[in-house]
């Protein structure tokens, strides 16, 4: 589940541009919140010299569209985006910031993405520039922005397996709306879908169809009108509050065949895998920190649910042999750390490549400056009139001499690369996802089957035991 705040910069009073952009940076960019700054990641711009980049592209848009601004002009905008704690790795969190602000600023504006790991709840810092990459246009804080930035987190979230939101407060549009066809049918719907699965059987009876959604998980409370009950529901559903087409007498005539049936369209979704159960409770070890005789109660069922969750799932895919379970267990982990691996390499190098990129249009942008500055004879006036290009041009030069570059590569050969590594990472992502999915259900299941192993075990020793006394 993630929330989203976001928050105009000013300049405020007794500061300047730059001093205000590199305060609001330093923070973000926190190296004991960051990991050292490892969980820092930005686009058309360098994290460490951001605050210069990003006044540099300020006087450039002055000079190219002639306008001047107050104390109450927009400097960067800030959003931050916080997860629940224990749902998303920081790398994961990260890579979700940095995705939300670059189809929130449709890629048009350079910005940062701090995710910070000091709180229980991981949260992401995002500051981008409010002048575009163009230089000559701005960031429009439109009307609804911050509901259009929380639909989007959401589709974001949902897209990546992540909870959202589901009940937000205040006068915004509902979560239905926000989720169009991937919202999640209702109770009644999904009786319909039931009752349609249970009619494709051709039942020849009323009755018959009541015993077809008894053995699919539905409670059935008898009566002149039947009511059903689910999993997930609170009370039982009258039969004769579904609608049409489904009421006790319009099942009935469907079934005598003196009716038509016309199934109920279920939304497209994904359908979820399976789960292969919970890890089961060590009971013993919570009844010794102190748990008493009710929770040792519901941990019974609870490790009764997770173990029939199991078996179904391994009778399900075949897997009841533990040599053939281990097996798949390690040759699906083997997987997706090859293609994790490959994905992270991929994102480095993109990384990589964009500040690459940025710095050789800083470099050039900047080499004016410089050789004017050099003529100048280094002098202390002209710094100080031209600190920030002077400055990111040395932090360019310096990363050229970092790198070995001797001959710096064309901007338009880097941005293919991007593009090609980017179709990559989008083309393994699905079997990544897949992947990771596999592997933790499988995990899961394997922990178990030990679990029931050692326990059978102990019960021999103690049959044992039993006899030798």
């Amino acid at each position: 589940m993630a929330t989203t705040r976001l928050m105009p910069l000013h300049i405020g009073k007794g500061r300047s541009v730059g001093t205000a952009i590199e305060a609001i940076i330093d923070y973000v960019a926190n190296p004991e919140k960051t990991d050292s700054g490892r969980l820092i990641t930005s686009w058309q711009c360098d994290s460490r010299v951001a605050d210069r980049e990003f006044l540099l592209s300020k006087q450039q848009y002055m000079k190219n569209t002639g306008r001047v601004r107050g104390e109450d002009n927009v400097i960067a905008y800030h959003l931050r985006q916080s997860f629940r704690p224990g749902e998303i790795t920081p790398e994961e969190a990260n890579r979700l910031g940095y995705e939300l602000a670059r189809r929130f600023t449709k890629g048009n504006h350079a910005y940062i993405v701090c995710t910070h790991i000091d709180k229980a709840h991981i949260h992401n810092h995002v500051i981008w520039n409010s002048t575009a990459l163009d230089e000559r246009s701005k960031f429009r804080n439109f009307w609804g922005s911050t509901k259009a930035l929380r639909r989007l987190n959401d589709t974001i979230c949902i897209e990546n397996g992540y909870s959202i939101v589901e009940n937000p407060k205040g006068k915004s549009k509902t979560y239905d709306k926000w989720l169009g066809d991937q919202k999640k049918p209702s109770h009644r719907e999904r009786i319909c879908y039931a009752i349609d699965e249970a009619l494709a059987q051709q039942p020849q009876s009323f009755e018959k169809l009541l015993e077809l959604l008894q053995r699919s998980g539905y409670q059935v409370k008898g009566g002149k009108i039947p009511a059903l009950l689910g999993e997930g529901q609170k009370r039982f559903i009258r039969m004769d509050t579904l609608g049409a087409g489904y009421t006790p007498d319009d099942l009935r005539a469907i079934i005598a065949g003196t009716k038509e049936h016309t199934p109920k369209k279920k939304p497209i979704m994904d359908a979820p895998a399976k789960p292969s159960g919970s890890l089961l409770i060590d009971i013993q070890a919570k009844l010794q920190e102190g748990k008493g005789a009710g929770y040792a109660r519901w941990a019974k069922n609870f490790n009764l649910k997770q173990l029939s969750q199991t078996l179904i799932y391994l009778e399900e895919h075949n897997l009841l042999d533990r040599s053939v379970l281990e097996e798949r267990t390690a040759s699906v982990t083997v997987q997706y750390h090859s293609l994790s691996a490959k994905m992270k390499s991929a994102e480095q190098r993109m990384a990589e490549i964009k500040v690459l990129q940025q710095h050789i249009i800083n470099y050039a942008k900047t080499r004016d400056t410089y050789v004017a500055y050099r003529k100048a004879g280094y002098s202390k006036k002209f710094l100080s009139e031209h600190e920030s290009e002077i400055i990111l041009h040395k932090a360019a030069k310096q990363f050229f001499d970092e790198q070995g570059l001797k001959k710096l590569p064309t901007v338009k050969s880097l941005q293919a690369e991007y593009a090609q590594l980017l179709s990559e990472k989008k083309y393994m992502y699905a079997d990544y996802r897949k992947a990771r999915d596999e592997m933790r259900a499988l995990q899961t299941a394997k922990a178990n089957v030990q679990k029931i192993l050692i326990l059978c075990n102990e019960e021999e020793d103690k049959g044992e035991q039993e006899q030798r006394r």
